[in-house]
């Protein structure tokens, strides 16, 4: 072979090598906001993982914002492959429109939520207002700043939340639509997403209190530097689940399904519990939970459905247009 040839072959070699890269497979996860810290310690163990077991290099983005705003542009158009959010009615109004599947719940294991969640407060070092639990938010004087429920998944959850809490202490649903109506008179100002409510109560310093999921206390102290907030937990929460699924519409049309099923299944995985665990999302791992009993602290935790049947129809009595928030709440 001469080197006309050698130089040839050689630069055919590089020209393939270079649409072998292009066109490498991209996988794009549309998620919510407070989960951005645990996405990127935990793509780069999925990245390790794929190619151990495939041998394929594939590159993983993200998008994040508020779970319905992000539901909805998934919706739109946005050509994501799976969808990772923070409340099931974000997941079913994808399936409704034929973008996920019908039976996406079914697809993975746990109701298709390798990951719970639950809400704190997060008030600000040395509780000056004194801070213990969901009565203290309804005092006069007391700022509390929460996600729009329209809006995000956080705030949905924060809302029932504090509704459950007074059911579960042995209140009627009359009492607890006084009791949240009392709570968001104290709310100045609704964030779109929760790490927008984050950045209203610690970068404008607006708020007493801050309502949000257990896992931003891990973002918090890793941002803002430990010290600047503190965790209360309060007696009664309730258990939010992180559904995931596969965005059928885009995974026909990329041929990216069996890379989309393994990004979602390696979340149930052993290494990827604990990495949901060291960003403060409650792993299902049982062995897991054990090794991060510290973190996360026993709380009494109801279930969405012991109050509102499912999260469809909270959606439907609480949060659709003209429903229970709309008459309580009037946006300043």
């Amino acid at each position: 072979m001469n080197f006309k040839q050698k130089m040839t072959l050689a630069l055919a070699g590089i020209a393939l090598a270079a649409t072998q890269f292009a066109t490498a497979q991209t996988l794009l996860n549309a998620s919510y906001d407070v989960s951005r810290e645990f996405y990127k310690e935990y793509n780069p163990a999925f990245l390790t993982h794929y190619k151990k077991t495939t041998g394929k290099d594939v590159k993983v983005d993200q998008s994040h914002g508020g779970s319905s705003a992000q539901a909805r542009a998934v919706n739109d158009g946005l050509d994501a492959d799976v969808v990772t959010m923070n409340t099931t009615t974000d997941v079913e109004f994808l399936a409704k429109s034929g973008i996920v599947a019908k039976d996406w719940a079914q697809r993975f294991p746990n109701n298709a939520a390798p990951t719970t969640s639950t809400m704190l407060f997060l008030v600000r070092n040395g509780n000056p207002k004194g801070i213990k639990d969901w009565p203290d938010l309804i005092k006069p004087g007391v700022s509390v700043i929460v996600v729009n429920p329209k809006t995000g998944g956080n705030g949905r959850m924060a809302y029932l939340a504090a509704w459950g809490y007074v059911r579960k202490t042995g209140g009627t649903d009359a009492q607890a639509a006084e009791f949240v109506t009392k709570l968001y008179k104290n709310v100045p100002v609704l964030a779109k997403g929760g790490r927008d409510a984050t950045a209203i109560f610690l970068q404008r310093n607006i708020g007493d209190v801050l309502i949000t999921f257990e896992s931003e206390v891990v973002s918090v102290n890793r941002e803002f530097g430990a010290g600047k907030v503190d965790a209360i937990h309060p007696s009664v929460s309730i258990i939010t689940e992180n559904p995931v699924a596969v965005v059928e519409r885009t995974t026909a049309k990329k041929g990216s399904g069996d890379l989309a099923r393994a990004y979602l299944n390696y979340l149930y995985s052993e290494e990827a519990q604990e990495i949901a665990a060291k960003h403060g999302i409650r792993p299902h791992s049982k062995a897991v939970l054990a090794k991060y009993a510290s973190t996360f602290k026993p709380l009494q935790l109801f279930n969405v459905s012991e109050y509102f049947g499912s999260l469809s129809e909270a959606q439907k009595v609480h949060f659709n247009d003209g429903g229970q928030f709309d008459k309580i709440y009037t946006v300043k």
